[in-house]
């Protein structure tokens, strides 16, 4: 055990002093480490990133969450022409579903709306994202009220002019002031505010950011622009009841709508249904996808680091050709000598792959300073890897450097060095 902690040291030794001997020709070695590091793990860390910033939205969302509109969240099997045209689901469906469909828990119907702008005397509010829906909406968003109450189903049904508005929204008009009961003015008409929704912070909302937006009952926006506005998208939202089995809720919802659209057996459905479930796993698709590609362009500046590591390692064979004799002619093994230029090729890929993960971490900093609503983070799963990637590159590039000095004939060793 004595002998491979010396042998270690010795190889440190070794390597420290190649770093220090040629420093131009150690930093072009090893820079291809570095990058190779560098792109792998800050493509593992952005993947990472990317992936707790969604799981960490989704955690908010009910997955048995169903949309039904006449888009998909997710790559379908239909041709362009066969979709374009399908038409928006209605108010009377929603109605209808809500008289026939068992096993719902909740359901709203929801138009996406383009953001306007909210003026309450002197200031206004621009962008604000308008969600019209029924009252079913607050239920099914699990949304939480900081002052006042969500609108009433008598509200919902005859589209009263009342908004319930988001914290920033609040913030932005109102500053200090009690918003409830104050009138402003929307779509060119005056709204009772009635509600403020608690402050929300940044996360996955398939949407709208819920601190911007105003919610309005659906019927008044339906009021201005009509049923077949093709402006305006609209979408049933629907949760089914706990321990409902999804795929069979989705097959009666399908074949009631098909009915009501008078559909016949050999006709596609002109809607699609969205399972949140399936936009998480279409997530997950994604993210693995960028991972694959991301790792293969990172596998070429690897490639290239792994020749760099072989390069100086060749190199440190010749020059060292005279010192690997006399250690032969005193007895050393072979097995001592590969051990030996092993060791130093790991060390030096170390080197290289350590400067590649100090980049990634000082990357991460940087972004996380210049971007507020995401978290950039360098996990210890992918220094681990990092460490790991940069050991085995070095031991495979080693490897044939190694062999050669330890097959060297002393006596010939020790001439050729001289």
């Amino acid at each position: 055990m004595l002998i491979y902690l010396s042998l270690l040291k010795e190889s440190f030794s070794f390597a420290w002093s190649a770093l220090r001997t040629n420093l131009l020709r150690t930093f072009l070695s090893l820079l291809g480490v570095t990058i190779g590091i560098f792109s792998i793990i800050g493509v593992l860390a952005a993947v990472d990133s990317l992936e707790q910033e969604i799981n960490d939205g989704l955690s908010s969302l009910d997955i048995s969450t169903i949309y039904v509109l006449k888009v998909s969240f997710g790559p379908t099997e239909l041709e362009r022409y066969q979709y374009e045209n399908f038409p928006n689901v209605s108010y009377d469906e929603f109605q209808m579903l809500k008289r026939s469909m068992e096993d719902i828990d909740a359901m709203t119907f929801t138009m996406f709306s383009a953001p306007e702008s909210i003026k309450y005397e002197d200031k206004i509010a621009t962008g604000v994202s308008i969600v019209p829906g029924t009252n079913e909406f607050y239920d099914l968003e699990n949304l939480k009220l900081d002052q006042g109450r969500f609108f009433s189903e008598s509200e919902s049904v005859s589209g009263a002019p009342v908004a319930v508005i988001g914290y920033e929204v609040a913030q932005n008009l109102f500053k200090n002031t009690n918003p409830l009961g104050k009138r402003v003015r929307l779509y060119g008409n005056k709204f009772t505010i009635i509600g403020v929704i608690s402050k929300q912070g940044s996360g996955l909302d398939l949407g709208a950011p819920k601190d911007e937006s105003a919610f309005i009952p659906v019927n008044f926006v339906r009021k201005i622009y009509g049923d077949n506005n093709k402006s305006k998208t609209t979408a049933l939202i629907l949760k089914p009841k706990k321990g409902v089995d999804q795929d069979e809720f989705i097959a009666t919802l399908e074949q009631k709508l098909r009915n009501y659209r008078g559909l016949k057996n050999d006709e596609i459905s002109t809607f699609f249904i969205n399972p949140l479930k399936g936009f998480a796993d279409f997530l997950d698709q994604v993210t693995g996808t960028l991972t694959i590609i991301g790792l293969i362009i990172s596998g070429f500046s690897m490639l290239v680091g792994g020749f760099g590591i072989a390069n100086i390692m060749f190199v440190s064979v010749k020059e060292r050709t005279n010192l690997i004799g006399i250690q032969k002619s005193l007895g050393a093994k072979n097995s001592f000598i590969l051990f030996q230029f092993l060791f130093e090729a790991v060390i030096l890929a170390l080197f290289g792959g350590l400067f590649g993960l100090l980049f990634v971490w000082l990357g991460t900093v940087v972004a996380n300073s210049m971007v507020e609503d995401f978290n950039f983070i360098l996990s210890t799963k992918n220094i681990i890897l990092g460490t790991s990637v940069s050991a085995i590159i070095g031991l495979i590039a080693g490897i044939i450097p190694a062999i050669t000095a330890s097959r060297l004939d002393p006596v010939e060793a020790i001439r050729t060095g001289m």
